[in-house]
């Protein structure tokens, strides 16, 4: 999908997964910083730390680590929190204090924006089952973006096997 943001195409995905859990689980699994650190980091990483303020308005610094790789941070600002139904938040590569990091710094590929729109939406499907479709916005290479769904897709999967489990 392609958006224009500032007369630019920038590149955007979406990842749906179908989780047998209540949407109150998967929620809960999104909300809580012990629930995050269960899931949050692609195959092979771990989230060691997550300070949450799960509010509109608030921010969640979070982090995931990997041996050989280090451990990256990441900000959530949230824009809008609609319970149970959707989480839109704003990502950006920080230091362990929430201080912004210019990702091409950081040597991330070219294509990677300092700032992510993301929109988590859940759907109660009924039986306990929810569906969960998350959005990100804004980049600038095809290479970048796929770099990022690949991350997701696995972040989702180990979500749905914290649900499981």
């Amino acid at each position: 999908m392609t958006d224009q943001i500032e007369g630019q195409s920038m590149l955007s995905f979406t990842v749906q997964r179908f989780y047998e859990a209540p949407v109150e689980s998967v929620w809960a699994a999104w909300s809580d910083p012990e629930r995050v650190k269960q899931w949050w980091g692609p195959d092979g990483f771990t989230s060691p730390m997550c300070r949450m303020d799960f509010r509109q308005g608030g921010t969640t610094l979070v982090s995931m680590a990997a041996p050989g790789f280090g451990e990256i941070y990441n900000t959530w600002s949230y824009t809008k929190i609609v319970p149970l139904q959707r989480i839109d938040f704003v990502s950006r590569f920080s230091d362990s204090d929430g201080t912004f990091l210019d990702p091409s710094a950081m040597g991330m590929p070219p294509g990677v924006p300092s700032e992510v729109p993301h929109e988590v939406l859940f759907r109660d499907l009924g039986d306990g089952r929810t569906e969960l479709t998350l959005t990100e916005h804004g980049y600038g290479s095809s290479d970048a973006m796929e770099m990022s769904k690949a991350g997701q897709e696995q972040v989702l999967d180990k979500l749905g096997a914290s649900l499981a489990g």
